[in-house]
């Protein structure tokens, strides 16, 4: 494999260093006081919002339920039901903060399926534009951030309050 120096992420990787024991998302649950450590977003009371550590794209973030299954099926209607009306917030709040021209809504169920965190699904937001896509994480086995994952992290919890509460999808569903 080729290697590629980017010094401007040294910051970035050096500060992911702490391990956690058992499932990070259900860690995230349980310590809602390192919410802005942990690239929290919003927490609904059956959901949370996060940015995702180790995106896709810049302002890739994901909805996961407090419920820790790896079974969509088994989780309540109710709250998948409300986590698709926050995925349509957060499809707004891409495109208004940064810009975003398109957006992948997904989730890999399994292993299999090709879920990095199998145990506890999950529901992946990830902005695109127009060129973003390459190949090198496919040829390079390389990925290139061109934002700062804080800068990025504060424009949008800054904004979320705006886009995610009950005020605002009631008006949605009405």
């Amino acid at each position: 494999m080729e290697k590629l120096y980017a010094p401007w992420r040294t910051q970035y990787v050096s500060t992911n260093k702490e391990k956690i024991d058992g499932c990070v998302f259900c860690h995230i649950v349980n310590h809602p006081q390192d919410d802005e450590k942990l690239g929290v977003l919003y927490r609904e009371k059956d959901f949370f919002i996060v940015m995702n550590k180790y995106p896709y794209a810049p302002a890739h973030f994901m909805i996961i339920p407090n419920l820790h299954t790896d079974k969509l099926e088994d989780l309540d209607p109710k709250i998948w039901t409300k986590m698709t009306l926050f995925a349509q917030q957060g499809v707004k709040l891409l495109k208004d903060v940064v810009n975003a021209q398109g957006v992948n809504i997904g989730m890999n169920l399994g292993a299999v399926g090709g879920a990095g965190i199998a145990e506890h699904i999950h529901l992946h937001l990830v902005p695109r534009w127009m060129g973003d896509t390459n190949f090198i994480t496919s040829i390079g086995n390389t990925r290139v951030y061109s934002s700062d994952f804080d800068k990025i992290y504060k424009s949008l919890k800054k904004a979320s309050s705006k886009y995610f509460n009950d005020e605002v999808l009631v008006a949605n569903i009405s």
